[in-house]
């Protein structure tokens, strides 16, 4: 009996820790669809340099990193509700025996400085990504081996509206996501963030070296250049890299920085105490130029209200003038590193506004801001001031409409399996009366 007792509560106990794992894990790339899908593309580029164009890296890696998020999210609502105890448990145990597997292999190799198992929600070194699998497979043997100690949260006739609903639910995000922006903006360039202060190091604390390489072009020749040895005008920018040479303490942001014309205006950009529109497409060449109506009409917005209006990219020239022939572009073009660029904003091209080096707002090619030339200036308008909890509210919204469902379906169906069982019970006392 005692043993009976120790077994039930060490499996729930290594149900519950299991299943909110995997639900986090799953919701948190689930919530930034591109931001796990550059993780997949780095995975990939690790083991092969010859999957880095075409169909497979691009849209197999996206559809790869909706799929794998809606797996892990549906997987654990399954083993938290007991929904086909036997099949998800030994599901989860298959899977966590893959994955201890693959995070040996990054521990041993390197080749990611981070799984993105959370996403950018929670940043694991590599050995710490190597004990939390470690963990989480020894909790899911358990689960493996008595999965009918599981008591269900919901009876089995009603199981399938919450795996269907989950499975909707999780989809519904990804692909809203992916149209917008991410519900939960937990990268460094989060709306509110002011750039400079996110770049300073404590006093105290040892500050880490970076190396930014800029490679530039000249008659057909190739050559590197550093940030304090940037070429004229003359040489055209391909590409830039930064890396960090010696360890110390990193600030959330450590590479942001824009190249115009062969000068560095970081500074020039981040201490303008006007507004600044930062039109953000690490590179022009794959950018989404069905908006770009909506983005020029931006653009002379800002102009006429004396409001930068500069794009950001990583591409070459050649690139941004074919961008300028197909779309009529009348705007400035600046260079930043694709990384940064990536990591600012989940769109392609995404939108920026920028004042006093605080980030004021962020938009979508597919959801840029109503402004034309019968808007007021943005003081003016509702774009003028911080928007601090507009994604706190969408995240409330988007919880809401799947826990309230899901907390009413329980509480119904535990009220009428109750029921059920006092009548049950009612019945076989009546039964025994008669007799």
């Amino acid at each position: 009996m005692a043993k009976s007792v120790v077994a039930r509560i060490l499996v729930n106990i290594c149900r519950l820790i299991v299943s909110l794992t995997f639900i986090f894990s799953g919701f948190v790339k689930a919530v930034d669809p591109i931001g796990f899908q550059y993780k997949i593309q780095d995975y990939v580029a690790a083991i092969t340099d010859a999957y880095n164009t075409g169909f497979f890296h691009d849209w197999g890696s996206l559809i790869a990193a909706v799929a794998i998020a809606a797996f892990e999210f549906i997987l654990g609502i399954h083993i938290l509700f007991a929904i086909n105890r036997r099949l998800s448990s030994n599901i989860a145990w298959l899977f966590m025996l893959l994955m201890t597997g693959i995070t040996v292999w990054i521990y041993f190799d390197n080749p990611v400085s981070d799984c993105g198992c959370f996403g950018d929600a929670v940043v694991l070194t590599n050995g710490q990504t190597l004990l939390k699998n470690i963990a989480l497979l020894a909790m899911t043997i358990p689960l493996a081996v008595k999965p009918l100690i599981m008591p269900r949260l919901i009876s089995k006739p009603n199981q399938w509206i919450v795996a269907n609903f989950s499975a909707l639910y999780i989809f519904a995000i990804s692909v809203y996501c992916l149209y917008d922006l991410p519900l939960i903006d937990f990268r460094p360039y989060s709306v509110g963030t002011n750039i400079p202060d996110a770049m300073e190091i404590p006093a105290g604390k040892e500050q880490p070296q970076f190396k930014t390489t800029l490679l530039y072009e000249k008659d057909g020749q190739r050559k590197e250049f550093t940030m304090d040895d940037i070429p004229d005008s003359t040489w055209t920018f391909i590409d830039s890299k930064t890396e960090q040479i010696s360890e110390g303490y990193v600030p959330p942001i450590h590479d942001f920085s824009i190249i115009y014309d062969g000068d560095d205006i970081t500074e020039d950009i981040l201490s303008d105490k006007e507004y600044s529109f930062l039109l953000i497409a690490p590179h022009l060449e794959t950018a989404d130029e069905s908006q770009f109506g909506e983005i020029n009409i931006l653009a002379e917005y800002a102009k006429r209200n004396g409001y930068r209006f500069l794009c950001l990219t990583a591409s070459n020239q050649e690139a941004i003038e074919n961008w300028i022939d197909v779309t009529g572009a009348e705007y400035q073009f600046a260079n930043t590193d694709e990384t940064t660029l990536k990591t600012i904003v989940r769109s392609s091209p995404g939108l920026v506004l920028l004042k006093n080096g605080t980030i004021y707002e962020k938009w979508s090619h597919n959801s840029l801001p109503g402004l034309d030339e019968q808007s007021q200036a943005l003081d003016r308008t509702e774009y003028g001031s911080i928007a601090w909890d507009e994604n706190h509210k969408t995240m409330g919204k988007a919880l809401f409409w799947y826990i309230i469902p899901l907390l009413i379906l329980t509480f119904f169906d535990r009220l009428i399996a109750g029921l059920y069982a006092l009548v049950k019970t009612l019945k076989d006392k009546r039964k025994k009366l008669r007799k």
